[in-house]
């Protein structure tokens, strides 16, 4: 049975994502294109990026409609590595998007970016599955029964945090999710932590990076007057609020804010921001290249 023959035709996800990173050569589009066509896969959209054509990196998402595809799962991917992946030595992935994928979210007190996701996910406009929350506070777990949302908490302490994040992991790897979002998420998560997920972690700063730093940073920036509220999305890395930045936006402030306007403002546009990063990872738009990314 072929892939195509393997899914309900009648599904709006029938299609299939591709994306590739690699170093920049003469020939890449032009093989990526008839391979598929050969295997009768209809490439509904496609883009691309080189950082630069001599001896730049190359980075491709394209996304193909799997009617007509002459060759199950198994078979089209070991394909694709042996005839073209592997000649052009690529890094790569097929995502099917019948397949909705699965988002672990942490959580704290604040609930703004936490229940935007839900209320996002619930309307359709986030296609993912939201199989644990994990949480150091009890606070929002009501807020997450009435989504129907399975929910943890987990507390961490000073004393406790390696115990706790290794609790974490555990119970994110035993849900299968296939990333994390910290949605206001008080904690700094470890090295050690990192590795035990071993998925992609995604974080909301509460500022347009680099930032104010600090308990208090929307005192601190009523304080120096600023003129432009922000936030950031952003992958994790080890280093403190340095990975890869997915998404930014900011908002125009004038001297009549006070901090409670100035946080308002802000929380808005962390929920935007995160809501358009998540909303890029699902659709594997992102690809990360070194600490920057490239976002289609």
């Amino acid at each position: 049975m072929t892939l195509a023959q393997g899914l309900d035709r009648t599904d709006p996800r029938h299609t299939a994502r591709l994306t590739i990173a690699c170093a920049d050569r003469k020939g890449i589009v032009a093989a990526v294109s008839q391979f598929l066509h050969h295997h009768g896969a209809n490439i509904i959209h496609s883009d691309q990026h080189s950082t630069d054509p001599q001896g730049g990196q190359f980075f491709m998402r394209m996304e193909f409609h799997l009617d007509g595809l002459d060759l199950a799962k198994e078979q089209f991917e070991r394909a694709f590595a042996q005839q073209v992946a592997e000649p052009f030595d690529m890094n790569w992935r097929v995502w099917y998007t019948a397949q909705p994928k699965r988002m672990g979210i942490m959580v704290s007190n604040y609930d703004h970016c936490f229940l935007d996701l839900l209320v996002r996910k619930r309307r359709g406009e986030l296609d993912v599955e939201i199989p644990l929350v994990i949480s150091n506070h009890a606070t929002l777990c009501g807020d997450a029964e009435m989504f129907g949302v399975p929910f943890a908490q987990v507390s961490v302490t000073k004393d406790n945090k390696a115990e706790a994040e290794q609790e974490q992991a555990r119970l994110f790897r035993e849900a299968g999710v296939d990333f994390v979002v910290l949605a206001r998420y008080m904690q700094i998560l470890s090295g050690e932590m990192l590795r035990g997920l071993a998925v992609p972690v995604i974080n909301i700063h509460h500022s347009f990076l680099p930032a104010f730093i600090g308990a208090n940073p929307y005192r601190a920036a009523f304080q120096r007057g600023v003129k432009l509220v922000g936030a950031t999305a952003h992958y994790v890395t080890e280093e403190l609020d340095a990975g890869p930045i997915i998404e930014q936006d900011v908002a125009r402030v004038n001297h009549r804010e006070t901090p409670e306007t100035l946080m308002r403002l802000g929380r808005d546009v962390e929920r935007q921001v995160l809501a358009r990063a998540v909303k890029a990872h699902l659709e594997d738009r992102v690809l990360v290249s070194g600490n920057k990314t490239v976002v289609f």
